[in-house]
């Protein structure tokens, strides 16, 4: 049984990133274009099974935020885990350190840290053909960390 897997970063710029077995990545950026809902129905949708990867988001996230930010921030995480439970979505949450481990750059801090992860999206994802941005670097990168543990489940 073929096993589609999807990686959601649940930040406020997140992303969905998802590959249909054969074709290159699909990477949806969750602010700006199609509606979550919408994006998870598409990703799930002709496979025989789905398992999730969600970026386990924690309360700080590189800087001290307000209270109301981190709210905000939980808020979106919960409401992905609704969504994929809703779906019957098998879930798996993946702290940052875990799928970041060992690419490049994942020692530096503050913005050359993500300049580091969008070039190695960037080159692992070279034959998509994907438009790989500061946003949505971490969903492809979580997608491509799923595909690899993939034969763990």
């Amino acid at each position: 049984m073929s096993t589609r897997y999807i990686a959601i970063d649940p930040g406020a710029n997140g992303a969905l990133a998802f590959q249909p077995a054969g074709r290159p990545a699909v990477v949806v950026h969750l602010t700006r274009t199609t509606p979550p809902l919408d994006a998870l129905r598409d990703a799930i949708a002709g496979a025989e099974r789905a398992v999730a990867y969600v970026e386990q988001v924690g309360g700080f996230i590189g800087k001290p935020q307000p209270g109301s930010a981190m709210f905000k921030f939980g808020q979106n995480f919960g409401f992905w885990l609704g969504l994929l439970a809703a779906l019957e979505v098998r879930t798996l949450l993946v702290r940052p350190q875990t799928w970041q481990r060992g690419l490049a750059g994942s020692s530096l801090r503050g913005p050359e840290r993500k300049r580091a992860l969008r070039d190695e999206a960037a080159r692992r994802f070279a034959a998509s053909g994907l438009r790989v941005t500061l946003d949505n670097c971490d969903a492809l990168l979580l997608l491509d960390y799923a595909q690899r543990q993939g034969g763990a489940l």
